[in-house]
């Protein structure tokens, strides 16, 4: 199956899944589901993104143990919801201060600042629910492993401290190793996840997932890398966002610190890297090394 038709595929299934557990549905001991918080919460996660961090997860869990199942998908569309979380609050007023998101208006100019606030507190509060759940795995060790691995991924040891640490940085100087590890922290630490989530969600063993934590490590800072260029050469039209920001707050790039053309060739390297990872599994290995070809050529 050729890349573009795959991410289509688990897209549409994250998408689906992502629907049912936004459901009013009250599961118990939930008292209930308020209509203007849930709304706000489909609103922000619903209806666009590439679906790139369940995407590898998924994908991760194909590599190493064959079709992933329903509570494979579920892992995933939670490192989903914390992903979407991560975007509402980012873009509030009171951090990067953003009006458009994936094409329309952020949760907080859709609804007001308190309910984006809020939607994104219920979104990453009901992640390590559906994480926790046995619907997502039956062995309780897969989904204390993954609960742990997620939770340090997105705190203050992760992407939450990688944002506090590009927040402090506007209007600062920063050394290449410094840019590398916010950005390791603040977008690399789910991809990362999402890579070797997969694999601890099939029972890989710990050889393959550290191999698989490594190809994410290095696709995520690919990520970033991409993502920086296109804030400088894409349109906000192409990106659905505002684009031109990190020169405009004074943020700390790699782009800013090496150029374009240098920035171009030290993302081809990571994908070449990302290639010599996966070498082992052959040709099982295409549609990952496809996605890291897409991470780094994508135009929004």
């Amino acid at each position: 199956m050729r890349f573009s038709d795959r991410l289509a595929e688990v897209g549409s299934r994250i998408e689906d899944t992502l629907d049912g557990l936004l459901s009013s549905e009250v599961l118990a001991q939930e008292i209930i589901r308020p209509q203007r918080l849930l709304d706000a919460m489909r609103y922000s996660t619903l209806g666009g993104g590439k679906r790139l961090r369940p995407f590898l997860f998924v994908e991760t869990a194909r590599l190493c143990g064959g079709e992933p199942d329903h509570g494979a998908y579920r892992a995933a569309a939670a490192l989903e919801m914390i992903h979407c979380y991560s975007l509402v609050h980012d873009d509030l007023p009171a951090m990067d201060d953003d009006d458009l998101r994936r094409g329309k208006p952020t949760t907080h100019k859709a609804f007001d600042e308190a309910t984006a606030i809020l939607a994104g507190d219920g979104l990453l509060t009901y992640a390590f629910d559906v994480i926790a759940d046995p619907a997502t795995h039956a062995d309780p060790a897969i989904r204390a492993d993954l609960t742990l691995g997620l939770a340090r991924a997105a705190g203050h040891g992760g992407m939450a401290g990688g944002q506090i640490l590009d927040l402090s940085a506007e209007g600062r100087s920063l050394s290449a190793e410094e840019i590398t590890l916010l950005q390791a922290m603040k977008t690399g630490a789910l991809i990362r996840f999402g890579c070797e989530g997969g694999a601890v969600h099939a029972g890989a063993s710990a050889e393959e997932r550290a191999r698989l934590k490594n190809f994410g490590e290095i696709i995520g800072r690919a990520f970033q890398l991409a993502d920086d260029l296109l804030d400088v050469t894409a349109s906000e039209a192409d990106m659905g966002k505002k684009t031109g920001k990190d020169a405009e707050q004074g943020k700390a790039t790699l782009v800013g610190l090496y150029g374009v053309e240098e920035s171009r060739v030290r993302l081809d390297a990571l994908v070449t890297g990302a290639r010599e990872i996966l070498a082992p599994y052959g040709d099982r290995a295409d549609i990952l090394i496809a996605a890291a070809e897409f991470i780094a050529e994508r135009t929004h």
